[in-house]
Parts: structure tokens; sequence; C-alpha cells
């Protein structure tokens, strides 16, 4: 009797001790986060000090030109990388998915390769390269702040958008396909009409997750940047030395609501498309 009500204790015991250590884990997460948000509300000069509670900073966003021009490149720049990365990365991730074969492999170890290079070993490759391509070739667009900050956000993303498409079309038959070819379409119309839609979910989802992942790219940015295209990461990064200011913190909070919203049209998309909780983190993990 008293074995049984052993076994029954230990696994309460247990379940509790889980619960109080999974709320310090998400604690450690998410306290940083939540001081940030409070922190943009204060109606002081900087984040250090409490002078009270004010919507002051988040005026900044419009009232200051240096803060308004940061956002406004950041936000161009991920729209465009996130496009660019779309187009390449679907048209990768269809061929893998369409075209099996021991190239399959090799381009997948490729792409992974580029996945896991530090930041800074891109950042550090890119400046010197686009300075050759803008200057010694005399390709003037790469000297342009916009196309460089395009093409290092895009590096990362093209390998994400080409991972979630693959797995979103390896997982369907293609015999939608085969039927369009056997109807006598031509292959662009059945890419079009047939292979496009049903990645189309896919696609979606890696241009809003390529989006927000050029949001906050700090690193990169910072090297392959010329002067008039500050992004908002870097003009953080150069605050620091001023210290930070609750319009710092305000418009950091924009960001991160403009992050969760478009994490949020990405599950809303792949939901919609039909894929269970588990595809959906399959798909968002390139699996």
């Amino acid at each position: 009797m008293s074995d049984t009500r052993t076994r029954r204790r230990g696994p309460a015991v247990g379940d509790r001790i889980l619960g109080i250590w999974s709320i310090l884990v998400y604690a450690f997460l998410f306290l940083p986060i939540i001081v940030i948000i409070m922190a943009s509300f204060n109606s002081g000069r900087l984040l250090v000090a409490w002078d009270g509670f004010s919507f002051a900073p988040f005026a900044a966003l419009v009232e200051k030109p240096v803060i308004r021009d940061a956002v406004m490149v950041s936000l161009r720049t991920g729209l465009i990388a996130a496009l660019f990365a779309a187009v390449l990365g679907t048209l990768a991730g269809i061929a893998m998915a369409r075209r099996p074969g021991k190239w399959v492999w090799w381009f997948l170890g490729l792409l992974l390769l580029v996945s896991v290079t530090p930041e800074i070993v891109d950042a550090v490759a890119l400046l010197p390269w686009l300075v050759f391509l803008g200057q010694d070739l005399g390709l003037s667009m790469f000297n342009d702040g916009t196309v460089r900050l395009v093409v290092g956000h895009s590096l990362f993303s093209i390998a994400i958008v080409s991972y979630i498409v693959r797995a979103r079309l390896v997982g369907l038959d293609a015999k939608l396909e085969e039927a369009s070819a056997d109807l006598y379409a031509p292959p662009v119309r059945t890419f079009l009409k047939v292979t496009l839609p049903l990645a189309m979910p896919a696609v979606l989802a890696g241009f809003l997750l390529s989006f927000t992942l050029s949001l906050d790219n700090t690193v990169v940015s910072a090297f392959v940047q010329v002067s008039g295209t500050t992004p908002w990461p870097v003009y953080v990064l150069s605050s620091l030395r001023s210290g930070l200011r609750p319009e710092i913190a305000a418009v950091s909070t924009v960001m991160l609501l403009l992050t969760l919203v478009s994490l949020a049209l990405v599950a809303y998309v792949l939901k919609r498309a039909g894929d269970s909780t588990t595809e959906i983190a399959r798909t968002m993990a390139g699996g």
C-alpha cells in the first residue's frame, strides 16, 4: 500500500519540479523582453532611470528623422531581400523536390554550409567582395547601400526558403503535375497553375521569415552598409556610446510586434493550407 502511495507521489513531485523549472526557463528568456517593453514607456532621457510613464518615446519614430530613416531602411531592405530570397529559394526548393538525384544532397550540403557559417565570416567575406564588384569592376549598383544590404541579408534567407519549399513539396504527391503534363500543358503553364500554387503556402512562409530575419541582421549590416543607408540594428549599436534612450526601446518594441505579426501570419498561412501543427513545425524547420 505504501509503495503505491510512493509511486503516485513520485510523478506528482516530479511534475511540480518540472513545472517550476519550465517557469524559470521562460522567465529567463522573456523577462529581458518584458523589461525593454516597459522601458519604452519611460519619460526619462535614459533607460537606466525611470522618470515616469509616457507615450512620448513612440513619437520619436515620426518626429526624429534619424530614427525614421533607420527604420525605413530596415523595412525597405527587409522587403526587397525577402522578395529576392523567395524567388531564388522557391526555384531551388522546387528543383530539389521535383528533380531528385545525387546533386540534391550536394546542394543541401552547400545550403547547410551557408546556414551554419557564422555571420561574422559572411560579413568579412562580403565587404571586400562588394568593394571589388563596385569599385574595381565598375559595377556601380554594388556601391548602393540598399543593394549591399539586400545581398548580405539574402544569403541566409535563400537557404531557409529553399528548405521550407522543398519540405512542402516533398510531402505532396506529384500526380497533379503529371496529370497536367498528360493533358499536354506546357511546362511553364504546369509550373504556374499547379506547382506554384502547391508551394505557395511555403513560399509565403519563407517570405515572411526572410523579412523577420532581415529586420534584426546586425553583423552583416554593420560591415556592408554605406553612409545614408544605416539600418535600425546598426543605429541601435552605434547609440550605445551615448547611452540607450527610451525612444530606442519604443521603436524596438514596435519592431518586435512587427516580427510577431509576421510569424503569426506564417502559422496562419500554413494552417489555411491544411497543415497540422506537426507539419507546420516540420515545414518551419525545413525538415
